[in-house]
């Protein structure tokens, strides 16, 4: 078995919790005792043996926290899939809108508060532009997907948004197009972006730690077609339910040194870089930059036709663009579609698979259960 996230976390994680103490986020502390405890004997499971050749196999429980790479792959292309329903037979663009760095450390301390203000920002300054009868003179749908690190694992909080090419008029919900390769203007669309955010800042009690600079600078925004909208979900969707850094992309861990080495994909060239990090600074990263956000923290988020309250009328407005029933939303009831924002894995105490001996591949039976800190088998 190769360098796991685990091992790193137990090396390394008590020392980092002793040294940082009180100023560790609850999020935080959890995220790396889950991680500690993933599918060992710490957890419970089950003892498997084979009915034919008496076999016997160890099953640890997964910890299930949102933070673990060994939970967060089951539920990607279900998401994926339910998303898909939702697309229209229209061009789509990928909205992206930076939180500007002179905010993040404040961002950092404050996470609920910023990325809710991100979110809730970006998406009335488009809603806004797209009205504008000189643009789209309709309300928009938008997808928005919350990330917060970049590759090599540093902290930049920003939101994708996919957003179908036009807008649905308010007076008889017509569908508008957008013109050719173009959906909103950026430069006006950056102005409104900081305006609301500033606005919204203003009332809470953290608007006089921002520096003045802030609310002069121009505010990044970018806006690209993405075709169908299909591989933009496709590229999305990982953001969703991937931690920061996968197992396999651990290169190596330096005990003498205390450093750890990873590889990522510079996003300019397309080609494999390499970090090495103190496993202090590493852990660090891994915390405050990528995806251990505030307990029940929604990152995904549906705007406009999008909204889960609004599905009725995004299937009336398919039809009226072509797709047939069949391809439609299937749930049009607004609560039965809930954003599927911080999804958990199915429970491998209940996912009924089945477990084939690795001697003869017959299926194997419960022997017994292991109580939650049992001793580890020899």
């Amino acid at each position: 078995m190769g360098l796991e996230l685990a091992d790193i976390v137990r090396r390394y994680g008590p020392a980092y919790c002793q040294k940082y103490g009180d100023r560790l986020l609850p999020s935080h502390r959890r995220a790396l005792r889950a991680i500690e405890q993933c599918r060992t004997e710490a957890l419970g499971g089950q003892v498997y043996a084979c009915p034919q050749c008496e076999q016997v196999v160890y099953r640890y429980h997964s910890c299930r926290n949102r933070h673990c790479p060994k939970c967060q792959h089951a539920q990607a292309q279900a998401w994926l899939a339910q998303q898909q329903t939702f697309l229209l037979p229209v061009p789509y663009f990928l909205l992206t809108f930076t939180l500007p760095a002179e905010l993040r450390q404040l961002a950092r301390q404050q996470q609920r508060l910023f990325y809710d203000l991100l979110f809730r920002a970006s998406a009335a300054a488009s809603q806004q532009l797209a009205r504008d009868p000189r643009f789209l003179g309709g309300q928009i749908g938008m997808m928005g997907v919350l990330h917060t690190w970049r590759r090599d694992l540093r902290y930049h909080p920003h939101v994708h948004y996919l957003v179908p090419a036009g807008g649905l008029a308010d007076e008889d919900h017509t569908w508008r197009p957008a013109r050719r390769n173009f959906l909103l203007p950026v430069k006006a669309l950056s102005r409104l972006f900081r305006g609301h955010f500033q606005h919204a800042l203003q009332k809470t009690a953290y608007y006089a730690d921002v520096p003045a600079r802030v609310w002069s600078q121009a505010w990044v925004v970018h806006c690209k077609p993405v075709g169908s909208g299909e591989t933009a979900l496709k590229y999305l969707a990982p953001y969703i339910f991937r931690v920061a850094l996968s197992n396999r992309r651990l290169v190596k861990l330096d005990a003498t040194r205390d450093q750890v080495t990873f590889r990522y994909t510079q996003a300019a060239s397309g080609q494999t870089r390499y970090c090495t990090l103190p496993a202090e600074h590493f852990l660090h990263r891994f915390l405050h930059a990528p995806r251990v956000l505030p307990k029940g923290f929604v990152k995904v988020r549906y705007y406009g036709f999008f909204a889960p309250g609004t599905r009725p009328h995004l299937a009336a407005l398919q039809q009226q663009l072509g797709l047939r029933a069949t391809e439609t939303p299937g749930p049009t009831n607004p609560g039965s579609v809930a954003p599927m924002a911080n999804p958990q894995p199915p429970d491998p105490r209940h996912s009924g698979d089945e477990v084939r001996c690795p001697a003869c591949g017959r299926a194997m039976q419960v022997r017994s259960l292991l109580r939650p800190s049992a001793r580890c088998p020899p």
